[in-house]
C-alpha cells in the first residue's frame, strides 16, 4: 500500500511572519474589498476569520498575485508578491473556495496533473498523487472520475491537489463548505494533523468560528475589509472569570439595556441565556446587585469560558 503519511516539517521553524501585508487596499469599482490592511501571519496554523464579504478571499487572491492591490505591499515566505508571484505560487498549496476540477479526469490523474503544474516531474507527481489521496481518505476512490464525486469528496480532492507538491504554506479557503457533519469533522481533523503533527504552515480562511477555534492557535479577524483584531486565540479570549452565563426572570430585554449602560458587554443566546462580560474586578456580586436594584430575579448564573465567538463579536462591534 502507498505511504499515506505527509512528511513533517523540520524542527526549529522560523518565528518571522510567513505572510505580511502593509497598508494593502483593493478596490472593486465603488467597493473596497480591503481597506488599508496591515497584518502578519506567523508560522503554524492561523485563522483568517470574518463574515462573508469581509475581504478574506480577496486577501488570499492578492497574496497569490491574482489580484493587484491599489496600494500597499505584501510578502509571502520572504518574497515580494509584486516581484515574485510565480515563485510564490510554486511554494504555496491553494485550496480555493469554489470547485476547479477538470471534467473527464479521474482523481489520481487530476492530482498528478496539478503536481506537474507545480513543477514536479511526471513520475514524482503520480507517486505523490497516490500518497496524498490516501492521506485525505480518497485512496479507494482515486480512479473514479471527479464528476462522480460527492461535495465532501470534492473538498478532499481540493485539499489533495494543494498538498501534492509538498508546499511550504497552505491557503485553505472555506475548506468545509457544503460538507455534512461527519465529513466536516474529518476535514478539520486532517487540517489539525497537518498543522500540529506535520508542522505545515497554513492560513485557514473561514466564516465558521468553530472551524478556526479547533484548528488554529492564532487568528486575524476581518470585518468590512479591515482587520478588526488579531492575536493568539487564548489571549484574545481573556480571563474566564469575567464571563458569566445569566438567566433572569422579568424584563430580560430591559435588563440587557441596564447591563450595557453599566459598561458590560453582553448578548442573548439561542437558549434564553445571556453571556455577560464584566469589566475590571467586578464579578457575580455586581450582577446580583444590579438585578436587585432593577427588580429582576436571577434564575441562573455561572462563570463561563470565553469563546472565539465572543472575540469575534467584540472585534466587529456586536457586543
Amino acid at each position: 500500500m502507498p505511504d499515506t503519511s505527509i512528511p513533517a516539517a523540520p524542527a526549529g521553524q522560523d518565528t518571522d511572519p510567513v505572510v505580511s501585508l502593509q497598508g494593502v487596499s483593493v478596490n472593486y469599482g465603488k467597493n473596497w474589498a480591503l481597506r488599508d490592511v496591515t497584518a502578519g501571519f506567523r508560522p503554524g496554523a492561523v485563522g483568517l476569520l470574518g463574515p462573508n464579504g469581509a475581504g478574506k478571499s480577496t486577501m488570499l487572491k492578492a497574496l497569490l498575485g491574482f489580484v493587484v492591490p491599489d496600494q500597499g505591499t505584501m510578502t509571502v515566505l520572504g518574497l515580494d508578491v509584486a516581484a515574485s508571484p510565480l515563485e510564490i505560487r510554486s511554494r504555496i498549496g491553494y485550496m480555493p473556495e469554489n470547485d476547479a476540477h477538470v471534467p473527464g479526469m479521474n482523481a489520481v490523474s487530476f492530482v498528478a496533473y496539478c503536481g506537474q503544474l507545480s513543477g514536479l516531474p511526471a513520475a514524482d507527481a503520480m507517486q505523490r498523487a497516490h500518497e496524498v489521496l490516501y492521506y485525505v481518505g480518497l485512496g479507494e476512490a482515486r480512479y473514479r472520475n471527479l464528476e462522480t464525486y460527492s461535495t465532501g469528496m470534492k473538498q478532499r480532492i481540493k485539499l489533495a491537489q494543494a498538498l501534492v507538491h509538498d508546499p511550504d504554506l497552505l491557503f485553505l479557503d472555506e475548506p468545509t463548505n457544503g460538507m455534512d457533519p461527519k465529513g466536516r469533522d474529518e476535514m478539520l481533523e486532517l487540517i489539525y494533523d497537518l498543522a500540529h503533527n506535520k508542522g505545515v504552515n497554513l492560513i485557514l480562511s473561514s466564516h465558521l468560528l468553530p472551524d478556526v477555534e479547533f484548528t488554529c492557535d492564532y487568528v486575524v479577524v476581518m470585518d468590512k475589509g479591515r482587520v478588526a483584531t488579531e492575536g493568539p486565540i487564548d489571549a484574545l479570549k481573556g480571563p474566564g472569570g469575567r464571563v458569566y452565563e445569566l438567566r433572569v426572570k422579568g424584563d430580560a430585554h430591559a435588563f440587557l439595556g441596564v447591563l450595557r449602560a453599566q459598561g458590560y458587554d453582553c448578548h442573548d443566546t439561542d437558549e434564553d441565556v445571556m453571556r455577560v462580560f464584566v469589566p475590571g474586578d467586578a464579578g457575580a456580586q455586581a450582577l446580583f446587585a444590579l438585578a436587585t436594584r432593577e427588580g429582576v430575579q436571577v434564575r441562573h448564573l455561572r462563570p463561563s469560558v470565553p469563546t472565539l465567538e465572543d472575540v469575534f463579536a467584540r472585534a466587529v462591534g456586536e457586543r
